[in-house]
This record gives structure tokens, sequence and C-alpha cells, in this order.
């Protein structure tokens, strides 16, 4: 009445399977909500990098010396900043200081902190607010 030669898995094998599952999502599903608010952080610093590059393309016609200032749709130049971010572009002393204001809130401060004046003075985090400094002396 019963086949000897019957196929299939064991309920231990089947066990063990799912532990491993288990095991690698526990791994994976931090690291990937960790990579994604990350993302955020270089959501603001390729604004702050393109705001740079539109000011050096702008600055390219000898005719144009002084700073331009953002309009009332946000936008500075034609650029647009991504999400929520907000753009401030300063000048003082020959020094335009673009400053990017992290709108999403969900950089982690482990990442901005990493990332201070000290470490690089040409660009870096404080507060909520990516800043990079365009200094023709430099």
């Amino acid at each position: 009445m019963f086949k000897r030669n019957q196929k299939g898995f064991t309920l231990i094998e089947l066990m063990i399977v799912i532990a491993i599952i288990g095991i690698l999502a526990a791994i994976a599903i931090p690291n990937f909500i960790s990579y994604r608010d990350k993302s955020f952080c270089s959501r603001a610093e390729s604004d702050g990098n393109n705001v740079a590059a539109t000011l050096a393309d702008y600055f390219s016609i000898p005719t144009r010396t002084a700073v331009p200032t953002a309009t009332d749709d946000s936008s500075f130049l034609g650029f647009r900043p991504t999400g929520n971010n907000t753009i401030t572009v300063t000048e003082a002393a020959g020094v335009i200081t673009i400053t990017i204001a992290d709108g999403s809130t969900r950089c982690p401060a482990s990442y901005r902190n990493a990332m201070t004046q000290t470490v690089s003075p040409s660009s870096y985090w404080t507060g909520s607010d990516y800043v990079k400094v365009m200094d023709p002396t430099n």
C-alpha cells in the first residue's frame, strides 16, 4: 500500500530553508533601509554640485559678474532642486556659498556628522544643510 520511494522534502529540511531565508532577510533589510536613507543625502549633494556647475556656466560669459538670486518658483538659473530641497546662494568677498536644505530630513545623522567642515572645507554638512563653497582663490 505505501510506496517506499516517496519523493519530497522532509519537515526538517523545509524548516532549515525557512530559517536561512529569515537570517538573510534580517541582514538585508536594515542594509537596504540604510542605503535608501543615504540616497537622500546624495540627492542634496547632487543638487549642490548641479548648482555649482550652473553657476560656473553662468560666469563663463565675461559680462556676468554678479551672483544671481533664486527666483520665486525656487529655481536657480533654471535649475530646480529635487524633492523638497531648497537652494540658498550667498556671496561674500568673492567666495560663493551654496546651501542646500535637505527637504526630506531623512539623511542619517551619522552620515552628516562624518562629513564636517574639518574633513572637507569645500563641501560639508552642517545640521540638515549641505554646504558647497566655491572659492576662486583655491
